[in-house]
């Protein structure tokens, strides 16, 4: 059940961020739910291979590529849901960092404490 607060979560704060942002777009709700599904499988399996080849990068950067493969993670997503469509790299830079804060935010106040 938490699994999909989360979701829902992460679908709600993607769908009003690009209410707000220009260059990140959802044709509805129902493509940032299935974007929230994408992103949410992609974190499991492309950004742990994505963030051990970038590790070197990372340190040397004192994390701040960490924020890159979040942006590169978006874009994935963008590839595979057609729902949504990013207009290049620093659109997908400054959504990822909201959505990540943001999120955070609302899944401390609204998920379960298991």
């Amino acid at each position: 059940m938490n699994l999909l607060i989360r979701l829902f979560i992460t679908a709600i704060v993607a769908f009003l961020l690009t209410k707000i942002l220009p260059g990140v777009h959802f044709d509805g709700f129902t493509g940032a739910v299935i974007f929230a599904i994408v992103l949410g499988l992609l974190n499991l399996i492309l950004k742990p291979i994505l963030s051990l080849f970038g590790l070197p990068l990372t340190i040397i950067t004192l994390g701040f590529f960490a924020l890159v493969i979040n942006a590169i993670i978006v874009l994935v997503a963008d590839y595979f849901v057609d729902s949504m469509e990013v207009n290049g790299f620093w659109s997908a830079f400054i959504f990822s960092i909201l959505l990540s804060i943001i999120t955070s935010l609302a899944n401390s106040m609204f998920a379960d404490k298991d």
